[in-house]
């Protein structure tokens, strides 16, 4: 495939599936302004659906979860050899790894790097060793990027503070984006009658707060005997923190929630709940909080970097303190004894929020000014 010198853009995700799901957006309004998307992506079951969307994919082996240093200097060295042939206006980096050896190799090659830190993810939520190296490889990636975006002020100041990239090349966005068409109210159909249902969507992973639900679901049973708790989101996913299929197995089968596997298109799910929960250890900005709220749900989610952005307490939902089932099951109980009119009110404000702040177009056109600003010194 051919392209105007200069118009060609190169996104690289960890993930195809993330490429499809979250970054759809950007690269239609990408392609509208006539640049050449090419997305560098390890092969999924995701893959076969990156052509379609008029880019091209480019496949590159990422051991996402591994650390050895071996794998991935020949991950720099695959980076390297791929941008030095694509000669691209920019690079475009999501996730840890595309962002720091992506870089990198842009870097090397002369390439300007735009960076998206959606999350600190595992390593900073855990510290130790490991985190003091993620800061060294940032600091290594991130130190000729022409911008670096950020999902909430906290993670920003602490890359800022830790010295890893100048305040003056960083910059907000309001999450990935929603797509307020996509993700819109659905006519209520539940009877007033039914048991209140609690969904928390995510990669079941402890960090997650995945913990903290369980334990809350046994605590909220004891008053709402007839509440309902799910759970939709990934399970054999590559981390440390992962839970085990014979876990969440267990709860099933304790009738403590009903596990609904994963899905591709949430939105059944999310109306058909009451409430949407998060009891996350830290996060960027929480899609499936974005998502819940555009459809006009109220949330719970804990009180901490990426999901306070989303939820504001006793107006759309409730913050609970973070790693405590028992401030979580007490908003929970806090919002079964709500009135139907007033779950409903903070449904709507739920909506209203995402409108005024999380739209998909907001981060489009964020990215488009960054880039058009790269074109205009390229010509």
């Amino acid at each position: 495939m051919g392209s105007e010198v200069g118009k060609k853009i190169v996104i690289s995700i960890n993930t195809s599936w993330n490429v499809v799901n979250f970054r759809k957006g950007l690269i239609e309004a990408l392609r509208g302004r006539g640049y050449d998307v090419v997305v560098v992506a390890p092969r999924d079951e995701y893959s076969s659906l990156i052509p379609p969307m008029g880019c091209r994919h480019v496949e590159i082996e990422i051991d996402n979860s591994g650390t050895s240093p071996f794998r991935d200097l020949a991950l720099l060295w695959r980076y390297w050899r791929i941008l030095r042939r694509e000669k691209p206006l920019a690079f475009v980096g999501f996730t840890i790894k595309p962002n720091v050896f992506g870089s990198m190799a842009a870097n090397l090659n002369g390439i300007p790097v735009i960076n998206n830190v959606s999350g600190l993810g595992t390593v900073f939520v855990r510290g130790g060793f490991l985190q003091r190296i993620a800061k060294v490889l940032y600091r290594l990636g991130l130190s000729r990027s022409k911008v670096v975006f950020f999902q909430n002020d906290d993670d920003r100041m602490l890359f800022v503070n830790a010295r890893i990239v100048r305040k003056e090349r960083t910059a907000l966005l309001p999450g990935s984006g929603v797509d307020l068409v996509r993700f819109s109210p659905s006519p209520c159909q539940r009877a007033p009658s039914s048991a209140i249902v609690f969904l928390l969507v995510a990669r079941l992973l402890w960090d997650k707060g995945v913990g903290e639900f369980i334990e809350a679901a046994r605590l909220v049973r004891r008053q709402v005997p007839d509440a309902r708790f799910q759970l939709l989101g990934f399970l054999d996913v590559e981390n440390r923190t992962a839970v085990t299929h014979a876990e969440v197995e267990q709860w099933v089968e304790e009738g403590l929630v009903e596990y609904l596997g994963a899905t591709d298109d949430v939105r059944p799910f999310l109306s058909a709940a009451d409430c949407v929960v998060l009891p996350s250890y830290r996060e960027g900005t929480p899609r499936s909080l974005l998502e819940a709220a555009a459809m006009g749900k109220p949330l719970i989610a804990t009180d901490v970097p990426g999901c306070k952005e989303v939820v504001d307490h006793a107006v759309n939902g409730f913050l609970c303190r973070v790693r405590d089932a028992d401030d979580l099951a007490k908003k929970m109980i806090e919002f079964t004894v709500l009135a139907g009119a007033v779950r409903d009110a903070m449904g709507t404000e739920s909506r209203k929020k995402v409108e005024r702040q999380f739209s998909e177009t907001i981060v489009v056109d964020r990215y488009l000014h960054q880039i058009e600003k790269l074109t205009a010194i390229a010509t």
